[in-house]
C-alpha cells in the first residue's frame, strides 16, 4: 500500500523539486497527496493541482498544510522540506513535533544549536528525520561502503574528495537570483559553496568509511568581489580513526560540470567513484591491476544489488539516486532497516563541520574541532 506524501517547497522552476517528485513515486511507494509548493500561495496551489493534488490539499503555505493535515485520518505520513535553507529548522521541527516523518533538504539547519534541537525533537517524537544526502544512495557508492566494511582495503589511510563546478564563474551573472542567494548570508547562512556542495563530499567520506570527521582546517575564498560568502573552499580534515582527508569544493572551476568524485586509499587497495560516471567503481588491489566494477554485475554486495534498478550497462541517474533515498525511507517508516539512510544526526554533523570550517577559515586555517558539542 502506498504511503501518503506531502511536499513543502520545490515548486515550479525549482532545481530539486522534480527530482523529489520523480524519486518518491518511482517505485509506487508514495503518492503525492498534499503540497505547499511556493511562497506565492496562488501559484503554489495551482501547480500542486496540475501535479494531481486534490484542490482541498493544495495549500497556500506550510502552516496551513500542517494544521489541515494533522487532523485528517488520511494525513500524509512523510513531508519533504525543499525550501530555502533559512526555513528548514522551523518547518522541520514543526512537522516532527506534530508526528510527521520528515525528509529535509540539506543543510538541515543554519546553526549547530538548531541542528542539536532537531536531533532531540526527532528522538522525542519517535519519527524518522532524514536528510537528502542522495549521492550516498547510488548503488556503487553502497558497494564502496560494503567493501570498506568488509576490510577489502585494510586500514584506510587517505580519502580525497571534490565537489567543484564552474557554473557560478560568470561575474556578470552574479546578481542572478538563482545564483545570488547561495552567497547571501541572509539566505544561505554562514557559508556559501562549502555548505552548498562541499558538505555532500564530506558526508560521502563519512558514509563510505563509516567514520566521522573529528577536526578540520579550512581556507575559504570569494573570488568574485561582489560575493560575501566563499565560492571556493579547500578543507583538510582528520577522521575519528585517524584517516587523513582532503576536500576541494568550488563553483568557479570553469570546465568542470558536476565535479563530484571521491577516492579512498587503504593499506591493501584503492578505489575511485565519480558522479558523472556513477555506474562504475575503479578498484585497484595492492600490487594488482585496476579493475572496473559495474553496477548490476554479479558478485556485488546486497546493499548495492537491491538498489540497482536497470540492467548492466544502462545508466541510472540522479533522480533514481533520490528514489533510493525514498526506498530506504519507506522501509524506515514501516519499521524496517534504516542502515544507509542519512538522518538528523548526519545533518547535524554536517552543520557542525560547516561551522568549524568557517571558524577555521577566519583563523587562517587553524585546526578546529568539527564535532557537534552533543557528540563530543
Amino acid at each position: 500500500m502506498r504511503l501518503n506524501w506531502g511536499m513543502v517547497g520545490g515548486g515550479e522552476g525549482s532545481q530539486i523539486g522534480p527530482a523529489h517528485r520523480l524519486g518518491a513515486q518511482a517505485d509506487g511507494l508514495f503518492t503525492l497527496a498534499a503540497a505547499a509548493l511556493d511562497a506565492d500561495a496562488a501559484k503554489g496551489r495551482a501547480y500542486a493541482e496540475r501535479l494531481g493534488v486534490a484542490p482541498d490539499r493544495a495549500y497556500g503555505d506550510w502552516r496551513e498544510m500542517l494544521e489541515r493535515e494533522r487532523g485528517r485520518d488520511d494525513r500524509v505520513q512523510l513531508v519533504t522540506i525543499a525550501t530555502p535553507n533559512a526555513t528548514h529548522f522551523e518547518i522541520t521541527k514543526a512537522f516532527l513535533e506534530a508526528g510527521f516523518h520528515v525528509l529535509c533538504e540539506k543543510p538541515m539547519t543554519m546553526s549547530v544549536e538548531e541542528g542539536e534541537e532537531i536531533v532531540r525533537v526527532a528522538r522525542a517524537s519517535g519519527r524518522v528525520c532524514a536528510v537528502n544526502y542522495c549521492y550516498s544512495a547510488y548503488p556503487m557508492v553502497r558497494e564502496m561502503r560494503a567493501m570498506v566494511a568488509r576490510g577489502d582495503l585494510g586500514r584506510i589511510r587517505l580519502v580525497v574528495t571534490h565537489f567543484s563546478h564552474g557554473h557560478h564563474a560568470d561575474a556578470a551573472n552574479a546578481d542572478n537570483p538563482r545564483v545570488r542567494w547561495r552567497y547571501d548570508p541572509a539566505m544561505a547562512g554562514i557559508s556559501g559553496q562549502f555548505a552548498d556542495c562541499g558538505i555532500h563530499a564530506l558526508h560521502m567520506a563519512s558514509f563510505i568509511l563509516g567514520d566521522e570527521v573529528a577536526k578540520l582546517s579550512a581556507d575559504f575564498a570569494a573570488t568574485i568581489e561582489s560575493r560575501v560568502l566563499e565560492d571556493d573552499a579547500m578543507v583538510n580534515f582528520r577522521m575519528g580513526r585517524g584517516t587523513v582527508g582532503r576536500l576541494w569544493s568550488s563553483s568557479v572551476a570553469i570546465g568542470r560540470q558536476h565535479g563530484f568524485d571521491i577516492q579512498v586509499f587503504g593499506e591493501t587497495g584503492g578505489m575511485r567513484w565519480a558522479s558523472e560516471q556513477p555506474n562504475q567503481v575503479f578498484w585497484t588491489p595492492l600490487g594488482g591491476r585496476t579493475q572496473i566494477m559495474e553496477k548490476g554485475e554479479a558478485g556485488l554486495s546486497e546493499a548495492a544489488a537491491r538498489l540497482s534498478r536497470v540492467p548492466i550497462a544502462h545508466p541510472e541517474g540522479f533522480p533514481l539516486a533520490v528514489a533510493n533515498i525514498y526506498v530506504d525511507l519507506a522501509s524506515a517508516i514501516r519499521g524496517g532497516a534504516q542502515d544507509g539512510l542519512p538522518q538528523a544526526k548526519d545533518g547535524l554533523r554536517s552543520v557542525a563541520a560547516v561551522a568549524a570550517a568557517v571558524e577555521s577559515a577566519r583563523a587562517s586555517g587553524a585546526w578546529t574541532d568539527a564535532r557537534p558539542p552533543m557528540f563530543r
